[in-house]
């Protein structure tokens, strides 16, 4: 009897065992799969064009020139604005929820927080059109360019519309996520090392400082690195609002088109082979970007990691 029910356990563990196998490689089988398809159905984009395409500066579908850098810059460097707005205010949200706030209102704000990682990118999108573009043009466009007119990223004119604008509101769209994954990390900090730092006499900041934040450094940037892989391929709320046309400018008052926004523009009006190869191409430049910054992310987070937990670099 007892060794049927070891066989019978033994099978069901080898069963299990095999369905995890298989379920971890049906997700490199998905990977394997989308990278097929843009390969294949770019080939004729990158046949004519060669690196040109990646490098060139024009994108024109009725003359069939097609060039993806002016897309390639809309996108890193809105998502670049989304990161630098949405990191300090996401780790400012992380800190105050495990370390300064009251605890009934911990849960109300942290409920609220993760709410707004809950809306449909398509009614941020409303939300800026309506909302937020009037507010750029009418108070902060102008305000930049009279103080820091000075600089190229803040000259032009107040379009609302445009780079600035759809950096705030991919900012607002990722801080749910860097905040609630900041917030986790932050929490696993161990309260004696806290308790042990308080004792010596330091200040809450200081506790903050040179205890909690070192902790937590490498899970704050695989947090940031999660947010800005989200910002890099957001669709819906940048198409309405960064203007979408495909320009090189440094001024973050002018309009600009994404990789994702040109995609979603032009796919379902592609009028011939070429055009829709291209943007299946502009696609595969997307892809190989995200991977890269994976990459690039878990190479930072292990270095990172290499120093002990607590320890800061002096």
């Amino acid at each position: 009897m007892r060794k049927k029910s070891y066989k019978a356990w033994l099978e069901g563990d080898i069963a299990f065992r095999g369905f995890t196998y298989l379920a971890a490689l049906s997700l490199v089988g998905v990977v394997l799969a989308i990278l097929w398809v843009l390969v294949e159905k770019s080939q004729l984009t990158f046949t004519k064009f060669g690196p040109g395409f990646a490098l060139g500066s024009r994108w024109d579908p009725v003359h069939g020139v097609f060039g993806a850098l002016p897309l390639v810059y809309g996108t890193v460097v809105s998502s670049l604005i989304a990161l630098a707005i949405a990191l300090p205010l996401s780790l400012g949200i992380a800190i105050y929820l495990t370390q300064l706030a009251p605890h009934w209102l911990r849960g109300p704000v942290s409920f609220l927080v993760e709410l707004l990682a809950a809306i449909p990118s398509v009614v941020y999108g409303l939300w800026g059109v309506f909302v937020l573009v009037p507010w750029v043009r009418s108070s902060v466009e102008p305000v930049l360019g009279s103080a820091l007119g000075f600089l190229p990223l803040f000259r032009g004119a107040p379009y609302g519309f445009g780079m600035l604008a759809a950096g705030i509101i991919l900012a607002i769209m990722i801080t749910p996520t860097i905040s609630a994954v900041s917030r986790e990390v932050l929490l696993a900090v161990p309260r004696s090392q806290q308790e042990a730092m308080l004792a010596l006499g330091a200040t809450r900041w200081e506790t903050i400082r040179m205890v909690v934040l070192p902790y937590g450094r490498s899970g704050i940037l695989g947090a940031a690195i999660l947010g800005l892989g989200r910002a890099l391929g957001e669709t819906m709320a940048v198409t309405m609002v960064i203007g979408n046309r495909p320009q090189i400018s440094p001024s973050l008052f002018e309009l600009a088109q994404t990789i994702a926004s040109i995609i979603a523009n032009e796919f379902s009006e592609a009028f011939n082979d070429l055009h829709l190869s291209a943007l299946v191409a502009a696609g595969f430049i997307l892809f190989v970007i995200t991977l890269l910054l994976h990459v690039m992310a878990r190479l930072l987070v292990w270095r990172v990691a290499r120093v002990p937990q607590g320890v800061t670099r002096e």
